[in-house]
């Protein structure tokens, strides 16, 4: 009877709480070794409403209403004995209930021990299932937890994740200001070579034309151009991280409103040099503009600086994602100094290059080719919109612009681009081609050159669409999960299976890198978004840390941990240029086990109820599979960008202190790879 009416108040109080605040009880967590076998868990429960009083753990077998710790199945063998109740908890009888209750009416803590050693690690989750009351009502609840035990002598008393953060190795405390300079202001001149920022150059260079009169304008407005760059980068990079986080950029690059909005942006531009309108200020903008200096077009650039700012955030890691980790650790000078330095190196190319206007001009007036400039600008802005349309597109799951669709625009773009360079098709401001000494007209060598390049393109885009993997442009298209048909370059009759076993490792031992269980977690949903190196080289990765490492101290392979996007462009990069070098994937697929922790998956790939938990270093409710892998590389591995390569062994220690960051050095990365299979072999 006690046990059925313990359930029918379960399911009366669970109806009543679906309108109750559950905000009146808070809790947080904490974990701290207490031997070299034990772990001390703890969950704070704190009374924030007044005249609340929370149920407390079940003391005798005649209570009937209690709260409860309920742990999962898989941490039962850690256990040790039952939890302790530690706080003023009174013995009641309560008028409504017409019960003996125990209560707690300011906070308790729930002590649980756990036999585990120091150089294990374990993760243990659970839920507490807990009612209280107030006035009346008795609302109840559940509050999923989880901590995180990690290998390590000195356990972080905040690394339960139900509010926390996991211990960070390998943090850059012992980097002098100095350092942090010099390596920030190289990753800006390096940023300028990623795709991101190349894509705006078109951009920059069409701005200036159109808006530098002469050589004194040019100067001002690169001036201007050049300090919006730093500006924004600095104090909006160091200010959001703080207040929002690291990763908090990184999610503004890759979210799918914002990618919308790139793509107007840059469908606006396109049509706009193609000659379809012209973006101008309003009248009445401009005569208020006039009247003081240089206002309207300080504007107009400090716009055009904004756009690089934000777009250049899906690409531009390896510098902006240690600092923005830096801060977080509460280090408030290393990202100021870093984010100033990497933002320099980035705007000094960008002012030089804004002197160049004024000639150009002055070139201009002697033809057309001008504006021939401004239509190629103008084809170069929407295919580029297409890959922000492709973002958006691969964030929802809406397979509007799958790999086929996406490829098929760009050969017609591309295509269209060629026969206008040939002169075959005119646009509103085109002028006639120049003529030579005979009085026809005539194509000029450099036009010649360009509309080449732009025909090459589009005919290496068209075996794409039979799945081709088009490693040159792999960073752009989209995932070849997404190519609804791929033509089998197998002899027909055969299939991939009839080859499984059949590799041999350096030592010549067979091969296993076929033999490894499919993955399971999140599969369904994120083997469409596996690049086109892991598809064609038929790879084995996973999408779950926990079930790759699983996997790892199966099969005894050290385990790689690919920090990746689905948006990044820098991964594809880093994937279709070294990852696919035939000796580079003979180490992944025999020596390795790979997670590919994708960072920008969100919707439709939540985490179960149970693990969902807050992240202090994100400051959110950790709920999709790329927040989880996001908290994962900040909290744990003190980076923040992508692609980030981490290698550990079974007992999840680093083979590499620093891992390995964007690199498309084939020779280094190898190096690298040969040097962690041997410091696993030491170890093991």
């Amino acid at each position: 009877m006690k046990n059925l009416m313990f359930v029918f108040l379960s399911f009366l109080f669970s109806m009543a709480a679906r309108t109750q605040d559950s905000s009146a009880v808070k809790f947080s967590y904490s974990q701290q070794r207490i031997n070299d076998k034990e772990v001390e868990l703890t969950i704070t429960a704190t009374i924030t409403k007044p005249g609340a009083k929370l149920f407390a753990l079940q003391k005798s077998a005649d209570d009937a209403v209690y709260s409860q710790i309920i742990f999962d199945s898989a941490a039962n063998k850690y256990l040790k004995g039952k939890a302790v109740e530690i706080g003023s908890v009174a013995k009641e009888n309560d008028p409504i209930l017409k019960l003996d209750v125990h209560t707690a009416s300011d906070s308790v803590k729930w002590v649980q021990i756990i036999n585990i050693a120091t150089g294990d690690s374990a993760v243990i989750k659970g839920n507490v299932a807990y009612m209280y009351k107030s006035g009346d009502e008795f609302p109840s609840a559940e509050q999923p937890f989880r901590f995180v035990i990690m290998p390590s002598e000195n356990d972080s008393k905040e690394a339960a994740i139900g509010s926390a953060k996991t211990p960070t190795e390998g943090g850059q405390d012992s980097n002098s200001l100095w350092w942090i300079f010099v390596a920030a202001f190289g990753g800006g001149l390096l940023a300028l070579l990623t795709p991101c920022i190349y894509a705006m150059i078109p951009v920059t260079v069409s701005f200036f034309l159109k808006r530098s009169k002469d050589r004194k304008d040019g100067v001002k407005n690169a001036l201007i151009y050049a300090l919006s760059i730093i500006l924004i980068f600095t104090l909006a990079g160091f200010f959001i991280t703080l207040i929002f986080g690291p990763a908090a950029l990184n999610n503004l690059a890759t979210n799918w409103i914002a990618n919308l909005v790139f793509f107007a942006i840059f469908v606006l531009f396109g049509f706009s040099f193609l000659g379809a309108f012209e973006i101008e200020l309003p009248s009445s903008w401009s005569t208020k503009a006039d009247s003081k200096a240089g206002t309207g077009s300080f504007f107009g650039i400090f716009f055009m600086a904004l756009t690089l700012v934000i777009v250049s955030f899906s690409c531009t890691g390896p510098i902006i994602g240690p600092l923005l980790a830096i801060a977080s650790a509460d280090n408030y000078y290393g990202p100021l100094v870093g984010m100033f330095a990497f933002s320099l190196a980035l705007a000094l190319p960008f002012a030089l290059f804004a002197f160049f206007p004024e000639r150009l001009k002055m070139l201009g007036k002697a033809g057309g080719w001008l504006n021939a400039v401004k239509v190629t600008l103008g084809f170069l802005e929407l295919a580029l919109a297409l890959k922000f349309l492709s973002n958006a597109d691969l964030a929802r799951n809406w397979r509007i612009l799958d790999r086929e669709v996406f490829i098929v625009l760009w050969v017609v773009i591309f295509l269209l681009l060629g026969v206008y360079l040939l002169g075959k098709i005119k646009f509103r401001h085109d002028d006639e081609l120049p003529k030579n000494d005979f009085g026809v007209p005539f194509l000029t060598v450099t036009r010649l050159m360009f509309a080449i390049a732009s025909l090459s393109v589009a005919v290496y885009l068209i075996p794409g669409l039979w799945g081709a993997p088009l490693k040159g442009l792999s960073a752009f298209v989209p995932p070849m999960g997404t190519q609804d048909f791929n033509a089998d370059d197998l002899p027909k009759g055969f299939k991939i299976e009839d080859f499984k076993g059949s590799g041999t490792t350096e030592n010549g031992d067979s091969s296993t890198a076929f033999h490894l269980p499919e993955p399971k977690r999140f599969a369904e949903v994120m083997k469409a978004k596996e690049p086109e190196v892991v598809i064609n080289n038929g790879m084995m990765t996973y999408f779950d840390y926990e079930e790759a490492l699983a996997v790892s101290r199966k099969v005894k392979k050290p385990l790689l941990i690919d920090f990746t996007g689905v948006n990044c462009v820098n991964c594809r990069e880093m994937e279709g240029r070294v990852w696919s070098d035939p000796e580079v994937m003979k180490r992944l697929k025999n020596n390795f086990v790979i997670a590919s922790l994708f960072v920008d998956v969100h919707h439709g790939v939540d985490l179960p109820i149970s693990e969902q938990y807050y992240s202090k270093q994100l400051k959110k409710q950790v709920e999709t599979l790329g927040d989880k892998n996001s908290d994962i590389q900040v909290t744990r591995f003190g980076s923040n960008s992508q692609p980030f390569y981490f290698f550990l062994d079974q007992n999840e220690k680093r083979l590499a202190p620093e891992g390995y960051p964007y690199d498309p050095s084939i020779s280094k990365f190898i190096a690298h790879l040969d040097k962690v299979v041997e410091e696993y072999k030491k170890r093991n």
